[in-house]
């Protein structure tokens, strides 16, 4: 939704926002180096294995405020391949991640006294665990984090004498580290921002993490999440080494990357550190999840389109739009409400003229028969009126964010507002039973949280106008009418260091609450403002889970480390451009790594307005994002997929295959919450030791074998797009096919075409798709097996995962779902094709059906007499079994000068296997063993 600093590209705030940064304090030249460090001057081995150690300043200074003098460093292999170094103030404590919303282990308390030292590290100098190494350097003090397998030194805070950045700082308000680089660490990360370089981090870009209501269609600013940690993709000698760094912090902070160095600069917090040792893309995240909580179970429904429109100014413009959708065959599983339907902006509240209750039930009575859901918007302002229910509550339950004792005023669509302190338990109790009363006035299937990093359309101290109505009601709603004076008298709002919030250097209270302003328990705004969406994410989750135990969904804007546990997300405000098309697919790719997979972009973009031409090539791109939704803005021009017969077409084909592939990004939902493995992932996820595609930014793959190479140029009909070494095959066609040695081919794309390539050695389980995935779901199945072109020998795989979508948890063992491992295998001129079921019970009492096999690459003929099914041969005619052949093309490359090769499709259509029953079935080929 709309916001006052979504409204404008930052560029035309420049002026305003440079003399509101003065106003505070200004800004401040950065020295190059600030201080000379600290040094070790004790250390002893802890009890549960790790070292505790304390840290002295060597020499202080003034610079962005005094030292802290004394530290504590605590070390510890976790887990095998996770390694953690914490430092902190050695005699008070000091504000971290709430251990309540990040579940971890505690580090020893500050000043604790340590049991009989076993060893004194000072001479040992290093702490040894499975996969990686520990090891310090005592004066000044730095650290360094090896592999043990080959010596690779992963990061390392010395200095050595380099000017690119100095020693460790240690402030109340300062924090500064950094990390020497080889030159060619490809990095990935540290978001949320939008990237134009593309998803590998690029030097001297700047990477600001703060969470900020500001527009995506912003570069290289701080946008709604902060996620301070970052994927290092390295290839030695041909051999791909993969491991990950996250620092634990919650204030807002400035990282430099230049290259050759990586430098953390934080406004406050701990120095809290975390290796993860990988060696692969995919053991990154496994471990990174396992930490930060698995990616949340989505419902099956979840998967299937979305359309959303703020502006949907009453129900009959709803229903319109469903039933266009159903008249121009677009599949469409959810319709969402902005906040057209509040009273007044209002939350928890229906428009009495607009959204009557007793119509808006009856649709939702008319769509749920059908399958389909229903979203409605939710903002954390809660609106000041003394006759609103809503916010009576909250004042008799005390649960708003303070400033000098009173709940702190704001301004967001209703007017004047308070900020529910989603840190308080009583606001989490307070927050569920308002979900739970306004679940009673309308079953919405799901919600959405916006506006949540906080989003204000005033700054500073604000009180209501006396005498005049606030906002007006004419003109746009989001300029601040509230009574407001800056706020500059403590260093909470005005810190010595400015980080380059809004990408501007504008103060870190500028249109968000007030950084002075009190949490539960004493804690300060300036501490827990990136924490806001994750806190509110959790008490939504915990809320919808309690209302009649089923899975929930919620899509938050603002995003932290581990809020993947409890949300989807999306990009937030994009605009229609051919730009943006081509961002929002590094951002969907970066928030697959941070542990949040159910991710996508605005379809067709929020901003206007997209043109017809780009609205086809978004949705052939939106299809394949793991959230598939279409959203715009009041201001825009209506666009659903069938305001154009063109984007109608397209629409039907690219969506006409999502929901043939429901069950296999149902599957890789499965795989994301056991595995934390993203569903959209970049191609070195898959070819990590192929250099190519290390950079690689406008293809995307689909798990670990299905890639989409879309068109993001304006007036393209083909596109050039990247292989990796193997057989690819045509998703929409299956007789073309591609054999690369590593290279790019030129792909034709007329508009109503997406280029998706399935890899060699994969079965892929598919449906018969549908208009809404209640239907496409109770399809048969078919399933597609592919080897590499032409060979003689090979091996496929792949897997289903199906269950009762609505049980809150996602998981094998509850009778209520079902696992199947399918293989191939092609030897001796035989293939042969079979399942492994785990709780077959759940599919068998659905009935679910392969139907066909389709087996791709092989070569020679098929001997139609040498099929056998569970061990029994088949006789010709004497079965609906039918078996039938094509030749497949091969596309040469422009440059290849080889001759053409042929493989052969084999299909067999009219099968009868059960997918809760172990099969195998085997065919003969006219082939040399």
């Amino acid at each position: 939704m709309f916001s006052p600093a979504s409204l404008l590209s930052l560029s035309s705030l420049y002026v305003l926002l440079v003399l509101l940064s003065c106003f505070y304090g200004g800004v401040s030249s950065v020295p190059t180096k600030v201080g000379k460090g600290y040094r070790l001057i004790s250390a002893e081995e802890t009890s549960d294995g790790g070292f505790l150690g304390h840290l002295q300043v060597k020499q202080k200074n003034n610079i962005y405020g005094p030292d802290i003098p004394l530290l504590q460093l605590y070390v510890k292999h976790e887990t095998g391949d996770r390694l953690r170094v914490h430092i902190t103030d050695a005699e008070k404590q000091r504000w971290e991640v709430p251990y309540n919303l990040l579940p971890r282990e505690q580090p020893p308390a500050s000043k604790q006294t340590i049991g009989r030292s076993r060893k004194n590290l000072l001479t040992v100098s290093e702490l040894a665990g499975s996969e990686l190494i520990f090891s310090f350097t005592a004066d000044p003090f730095s650290f360094a984090v090896k592999r043990k397998s080959n010596g690779q030194i992963l990061f390392n805070s010395s200095s050595g004498g380099s000017d690119s950045f100095g020693e460790m700082v240690f402030k109340d308000q300062y924090l500064e580290i950094s990390t020497q680089l080889p030159k060619d660490a490809s990095l990935y990360g540290l978001g949320e921002n939008t990237q134009p370089h593309g998803i590998k981090l690029y030097p001297n870009d700047p990477y600001t993490l703060y969470t900020t209501d500001v527009s995506a269609i912003n570069l290289n600013t701080d946008l709604y999440g902060s996620h301070p940690v970052y994927m290092d993709l390295r290839n030695v000698g041909g051999e791909p080494f993969a491991h990950a760094v996250l620092l634990l912090n919650s204030n807002g902070m400035d990282v430099f990357y230049k290259g050759n160095s990586l430098t953390y600069k934080i406004i406050g917090g701990v120095f809290d550190f975390y290796f993860f040792s990988g060696p692969t893309p995919l053991d990154v995240v496994d471990q990174y999840t396992s930490f930060i909580g698995r990616p949340a179970p989505m419902p099956y429904w979840s998967l299937g389109f979305h359309q959303c429109r703020w502006g949907y100014h009453n129900l009959s413009v709803v229903e319109d739009v469903v039933e266009n959708y159903r008249k121009a065959q677009i599949p469409l599983d959810v319709i969402w409400n902005d906040d057209d339907h509040m009273d007044g902006h209002k939350d928890f509240t229906l428009n009495p003229v607009n959204y009557p209750r007793s119509k808006l039930l009856a649709f939702l009575d008319k769509i749920h028969n059908r399958g389909m859901k229903y979203i409605v918007i939710i903002d954390p302002g809660i609106g000041v009126n003394s006759s609103y229910g809503v916010y009576q509550r909250g004042i008799a339950n005390d649960v708003f964010i303070k400033y000098d004792g009173e709940p702190y005023l704001a301004q967001v669509w209703p007017g004047a507002v308070n900020f529910p302190d989603f840190l308080n338990p009583k606001t989490v109790a307070w927050w569920g039973d308002e979900i739970r009363r306004f679940h009673e006035l309308v079953p919405v299937d799901g919600l959405w949280i916006d506006m949540n990093e906080a989003s204000n359309f005033c700054s500073g101290k604000c009180t209501i106008p006396k005498g005049k109505q606030c906002p007006s009601g004419t003109g746009p709603g989001w300029i601040c009418c509230l009574d407001c004076k800056n706020i500059t008298k403590t260093r909470w709002d005005d810190p010595p260091y400015k980080i380059n919030a809004s990408g501007l250097q504008v103060p870190i209270g500028f249109k968000t609450i007030a950084t002075s302003a009190v949490h539960y328990n004493g804690v300060l705004e300036y501490d827990a403002h990136s924490l806001y969406g994750f806190s509110q994410a959790i008490a939504t989750h915990k809320a919808l889970q309690g209302l009649e135990g089923k899975r929930p969904f919620i899509l938050s804007r603002s995003t932290y480390v581990g809020s993947g546990k409890y949300a989807a997300h999306w990009t937030g405000d994009n605009k229609g451009t051919w730009e943006d098309l081509k961002y929002s697919i590094t951002t969907v790719l970066n928030f697959g790594i941070f542990g949040v997979p159910m991710v996508g972009a605005d379809i067709c973009g929020f901003y206007p307005a997209p043109t017809e031409e780009l609205c086809n090539r978004w949705i052939e791109v939106g299809a394949f994002y793991p959230f598939s939704r279409d959203h715009a803005n009041y201001y825009s021009p209506r666009q659903e997929l069938y305001q154009w017969k063109t984007v109608t077409k397209s629409a039907q084909n690219a969506l006409g295959m999502r929901y043939k592939l429901l069950p296999y990004l149902y599957t890789l939902n499965y795989l994301a919450h056991t595995s934390g493995a993203p569903i959209a992932r970049p191609l070195f996820f898959s070819f990590p030791a192929y250099k190519e595609c290390y950079g690689l930014s406008t293809q995307f793959l689909l798990g670990s074998s299905l890639m989409i190479s879309p068109v993001l140029e304006e007036g393209k009909t083909s596109v050039k797009a990247l292989f990796p070494p193997g057989s690819w095959y045509s998703l929409f066609d299956m007789t073309q096919t591609i054999v690369s040695k590593g290279q790019y081919f030129m792909l034709d794309a007329p508009l109503h075409v997406v280029n998706v390539h399935l890899y060699q050695n994969t079965i892929l389980p598919m449906q018969q798709g549908g208009m809404i995935s209640k239907e496409a779901r109770m399809t048969p199945f078919t399933l597609l097996v592919t080897f590499p072109a032409g060979a003689s020998e090979a091996q496929a795989k792949g897997n289903l995962y199906l269950d009762n979508d609505e049980l809150p948890e996602m998981k094998l063992g509850n009778g209520y779902s079902t696992y199947v491992d399918l293989y191939a295998t092609l030897k001796q001129g035989s293939v042969k094709i079979w399942s492994e079921v785990q709780e077959g019970k759940f599919a068998l009492d659905k009935g679910w059906k392969i139907e066909k096999i389709t087996v791709l690459g092989l070569s020679g003929s098929v001997d139609t007499s040498g099929l056998e099914i569970n061990g029994s041969p088949v006789a010709n005619g004497a079965s609906n079994i039918e078996l039938s052949s094509m030749e497949q093309m091969h596309l040469q490359d422009v440059e290849d000068g080889v001759g053409k090769k042929k493989s052969l499709m084999v299909e067999l259509s009219g099968l009868n296997f059960y997918v809760g029953k172990n099969f195998d079935m085997s065919m003969k080929m006219g082939v040399q063993g």
